[in-house]
């Protein structure tokens, strides 16, 4: 059976680096047979703001529609992003906030402090460019955007498991390092199908 793979490239701009990351592991992905559909945050129109929380219901965009049920047909998750301010963009985060929500993504149950995790079956696979080199990621910042993006919003809802592959410090990588780099996430976007 054919992979289902969603990519979601959480870069606001459409030319990134992340953004050739992302292509390399779909063209890979496809190329090995899976089928794969991209949600572009740097070209899908919604209001990253959940304005009311969950007091009140707002209405889902026509781009946050076609994503959830790009979501909810696929297996396996992939996010390409980079690290800002030792966690995701803001573009991110409001998709993250505007989509997973209570009865999509998980559900609390009543008079309990348990939840349903409503995207159980999927594995989810985050790349992750940063200035900031991986040991320090690890040992100074204890991967605080990677424990969040993994334990508390994936995990959270059922997605699992969940991998992580850093790359860093991009901002110092030469020509040469960045292709290497594509060629490995080409690797994974093969491996995968």
């Amino acid at each position: 059976m054919k992979p289902k793979i969603v990519v979601i490239i959480g870069h606001p701009h459409g030319d990134s680096y992340c953004a050739a990351l992302a292509t390399a592991y779909i063209q890979a992905a496809t190329k090995s047979g899976a089928s794969v559909r991209v949600i572009d945050l740097s070209t899908i129109q919604f209001d990253p703001n959940l304005r009311y929380g969950y007091h009140q219901r707002m209405e889902l965009e026509e781009d946050l529609i076609i994503a959830r049920e790009a979501i909810t047909w696929a297996d396996h998750l992939v996010f390409v992003y980079p690290t800002w301010w030792g966690t995701m963009p803001a573009i991110l985060k409001g998709f993250i906030d505007r989509t997973f929500l209570p009865g999509f993504a998980f559900k609390y149950r009543p008079n309990s402090m348990l939840w349903d995790k409503l995207l159980k079956g999927k594995s989810a696979h985050l790349i992750v460019t940063m200035d900031t080199p991986s040991w320090y990621n690890r040992f100074v910042y204890k991967q605080a955007g990677h424990r969040v993006m993994k334990r508390a919003t994936l995990q959270f809802c059922g997605v699992n498991p969940v991998r992580v592959t850093d790359i860093g410090p991009v901002k110092s990588l030469s020509n040469e390092q960045r292709q290497k780099w594509i060629t490995r996430i080409e690797k994974l976007g093969s491996s995968f199908a």
